[in-house]
């Protein structure tokens, strides 16, 4: 299973993202771990709104689904390679360590233009919903 939504370079498509998260989450019967693929998915759509979309373009959240992995992407057509920072940088920079800390996989692929940052996370098989 699949489900993608594209968003605009704008501050509120974050917390929409988020929402739109929840609500895959949801449909696909997924309780395990929401608060963790949440927070993920808040960090890479700010990176991606911060630092991956250029202006006049937006990036793409994709979610798949097995029945055991869930992987959750942000694509985005900025250059650069995203990296945890080797020194803390104040109060910004930490995005990446979240995702790492919380995800159980985690990586970049590269596409034209842009790339992809993507999280993986264990969930177990389907519970059907009441």
């Amino acid at each position: 299973m699949n489900r993608e939504k594209l968003y605009r370079r704008e501050r509120r498509s974050v917390p929409r993202a988020r929402a739109f998260a929840r609500d895959v989450l949801a449909d696909w019967g997924i309780r395990d771990r929401v608060d963790e693929v949440l927070v993920c998915v808040s960090e890479l759509t700010t990176n991606a709104l911060l630092h991956g979309a250029p202006p006049g373009r937006g990036y793409l959240l994709r979610f798949e689904y097995d029945g055991t992995v869930l992987r959750v992407e942000v694509h985005d057509s900025g250059e650069g390679t995203p990296s945890i920072p080797r020194i803390a940088r104040g109060e910004g920079g930490h995005g990446l360590l979240l995702v790492s800390a919380l995800a159980d996989k985690w990586g970049v692929g590269f596409r034209t233009p842009g790339k992809y940052v993507w999280c993986e996370f264990a969930a177990g098989p389907l519970t059907p919903r009441p």
